[in-house]
């Protein structure tokens, strides 16, 4: 079955210093074994002004439960997460079996 991986990342306290790094962490989002998909995106601001709920997605499509549960412990991983780690942000990722597309 199909797999995806949803990070939503939470707002950062510095938003410029994060959004500088963001080419970055997609370049090695890309970089993770049998990613055949990757969707990068910002949330919208609240109308009222109110902090949004997360900061940024990030999905990440692969063919089978298998092949992004290898993408996730490789050394490729380390290195993105490693990253992403270092941007001092938080987030929770989310494996999804897609029933439609």
């Amino acid at each position: 079955m199909p797999t995806k991986i949803t990070l939503i990342i939470d707002n950062p306290s510095d938003v410029d210093a994060f959004e500088a790094e963001v080419p970055q962490l997609v370049e090695l989002a890309r970089a993770l074994p049998a990613v055949r998909r990757l969707e990068s995106a910002k949330v919208w601001p609240k109308e009222d002004g109110t902090p949004t709920p997360a900061h940024r997605t990030l999905d990440l499509y692969f063919d089978s439960y298998d092949d992004a549960s290898a993408a996730v412990a490789g050394t490729e991983a380390g290195a993105f997460f490693g990253a992403l780690g270092a941007t001092g942000a938080t987030f929770t990722g989310l494996f999804s079996d897609i029933e439609s597309a």
